[in-house]
């Protein structure tokens, strides 16, 4: 009995034995893939800096340099550049009628007769409408019963004053009719026959849609670029896919100002033959492309310093390596580069300017061009 006993007692104590030396056996296991994975690592770390190292790739070490490299002890420098381009100014506006005529009354009575309605063509010339002449012709005759009595009487200071009281009552009779001032269609008539209306008052509208026209700003930089004649290429939301050609055909003499300050002129654009869908009011968009290609001075925007004075400098590289100041006038051109309008610079002269600067313009202009022109209405292709 107590044999048994033992032998039940060591056969439970090697299953416990035997089952610590397992669980011992895996965690040594675990231990060691642990390691290896470790010191994988840190032999990938190891050749990939190798690496990096060797190619000059290495992150940190690329931004090292540049921090070195903005030291102010040690200056980016760049070369002035002269590109090409050609002036695209944008357009934006509406179209109108090419003539319009707004038919008044120009005396007061009663409407004896509207020989029109909106849709009807008309030709130069052609009566509208009438009002009650009545009292008109009957002051006309007067005079003339008058400039003939006049006559017999030889009285000729008489005369010439009765027959300038007859030209003025012709003038009264003529004005109790309305004409067609040029060839059109009638596109509204608010006057019935019957109706009283006082001189002034508003009868109909004729308009002239065989062209039709528009009115563009052109501010006063862009408008160096542009004359009489030159094309202008409008889309329209009527007409997807189309574009419409028209012509400068005004530059007027006078500018204005706008509200922020801008110096623009007015200027008349005509569509010769417009599609029949078009009508005066639909809006465009559209560009005036000058044929001249023009060249220009090129420079990041930061490399130009405002001094005391208010005047804008640029600091040269000289001869000898050491920057001399010159006053310049610039235009920006968006995207941080800038056009020189004045100055004692050319293409290829060096300037001094930071290396955040020099990158972003090697980066834009890797060919010579440069950023299109936001100023006003207009833009550049290079």
């Amino acid at each position: 009995m107590d044999d048994n006993n033992k032998n039940t007692k060591q056969s439970a104590e090697e299953r416990v034995r035997t089952s610590l030396k397992k669980k011992r056996r895996k965690k040594r296991i675990k231990n060691i893939i642990t390691l290896l994975i470790i010191l994988g690592i840190v032999a990938l770390g190891v050749y990939s800096f190798q690496y990096y190292k060797a190619n000059g790739k290495l992150p940190f070490i690329g931004a090292g340099k540049a921090t070195a490299s903005a030291d102010p002890a040690v200056e980016q420098t760049t070369v002035v550049r002269e590109v090409e381009f050609s002036q695209t100014i944008d357009l934006s506006g509406h179209v109108e009628a090419y003539d319009t005529q707004v038919v008044v009354f120009r005396s007061t009575g009663a409407v004896t007769g509207v020989f029109v309605k909106a849709g009807d063509q008309v030709k130069k010339g052609d009566l509208l409408a009438t009002i009650d002449d009545t009292s008109q012709a009957y002051n006309l005759a007067n005079f003339e019963s008058m400039i003939e009595e006049a006559e017999l009487e030889g009285s000729k200071r008489k005369l010439e004053l009765l027959e300038m009281q007859r030209t003025m009552a012709m003038n009264s009779l003529d004005y109790t009719k309305a004409y067609a001032n040029f060839d059109g269609v009638v596109a509204s008539v608010t006057v019935d026959e019957g109706d009283f209306f006082s001189a002034g008052d508003k009868a109909m509208v004729i308009i002239d849609r065989s062209k039709l026209k528009a009115t563009v700003e052109i501010d006063e930089i862009d408008i160096q670029s542009i004359t009489t004649g030159m094309e202008a290429v409008l889309t329209f939301d009527s007409l997807p896919g189309q574009t419409i050609v028209a012509t400068v055909t005004n530059i007027p003499m006078l500018g204005r100002t706008t509200n922020q300050g801008i110096g623009v002129l007015d200027v008349e654009i005509v569509i010769e033959e417009p599609p029949t869908i078009l009508a005066p009011g639909f809006t465009f968009a559209g560009t005036i492309s000058a044929d001249e290609v023009k060249k220009m001075l090129v420079i990041p925007t930061s490399a130009v310093i405002t001094n005391r004075r208010g005047a804008d400098t640029v600091r040269k590289k000289g001869a000898d390596g050491t920057p001399m100041t010159v006053e310049v006038t610039t235009k920006y051109l968006g995207e941080g580069m800038s056009e020189i309008l004045t100055g004692n610079l050319k293409a290829g002269d060096t300037i001094f300017l930071g290396a955040a600067t020099s990158n972003a313009l090697n980066f834009m202009l890797p060919s010579g061009g440069v950023p299109g022109s936001g100023a006003g209405a207009g833009g550049m292709r290079f």
